[in-house]
């Protein structure tokens, strides 16, 4: 899953990076507000995490912002200031959840999670695609009664396809969310991952499909 950080403490955000990543996640953190719309416009994101203290625009600003422009994707507040009368002001900004800090790692992964999946439509933490499942909490697929054993990368580009399933995800769409940090990563990559996930279902009823221009779309085929 990937989420758009904006947070003006850079040592904080570095942080909040890598230990999101530790976690699954794939983070671009930004620390300047008036950059949010921007990125968000170019990239496809799960979630925001917006802290509310930013210099210059502050976090309500670019949430009303966004949320006028009709950007719909789940948001989860952090601030230093964690009061009744401020939560309710981001959560009438358009808000979906509100973390303050200091935090534990393990809360603001799962708020996230719960987020995102309310976002994609379920409150479970299990995902059925036909014989394929994924559990959120143990972070594991299973194809039918079999576990996958997958790398860390294909653990990423299936979980990538999996929410998007009926709608192709492009190329650069997963170069973004395995490759994040690496520029130079060419997208004969994501073919070499593509071709391993077909290995993986190979034999069952769940097929990577190849749009021409399009990308790859995930599809049951009873």
């Amino acid at each position: 899953m990937r989420i758009l950080l904006v947070e003006d403490d850079i040592v904080l955000a570095e942080w909040l990076t890598r230990a999101l990543a530790q976690t699954g996640f794939v983070a671009d953190a930004i620390h300047d507000g008036r950059q949010a719309v921007e990125y968000l416009t170019d990239k496809p994101y799960d979630a925001l995490v917006l802290d509310l203290g930013l210099a210059g625009c502050s976090g309500q600003d670019v949430l009303a912002q966004l949320r006028r422009q009709g950007h719909r994707l789940p948001v989860l507040i952090l601030t230093a200031n964690d009061t009744v009368a401020e939560r309710v002001r981001a959560l009438h900004a358009g808000a979906d959840d509100f973390l303050g800090k200091p935090f534990a790692m393990e809360e603001l992964e799962a708020r996230l999670i719960a987020l995102i999946r309310r976002a994609w439509g379920t409150e479970h933490t299990r995902f059925d695609f036909g014989p394929l499942s994924y559990d959120s909490a143990a972070k594991k697929f299973s194809l039918g009664e079999r576990e996958l054993n997958l790398t860390h990368r294909e653990h990423t580009v299936l979980r990538a396809l999996l929410p998007h399933s009926g709608r192709p995800l492009s190329k650069q769409e997963i170069l973004d969310r395995i490759y994040a940090d690496d520029t130079d990563v060419m997208p004969e990559a994501v073919e070499v991952m593509i071709y391993r996930l077909r290995k993986r279902l190979e034999g069952s009823s769940v097929k990577i499909t190849t749009l021409r221009g399009l990308g790859y779309l995930l599809e049951h085929r009873p």
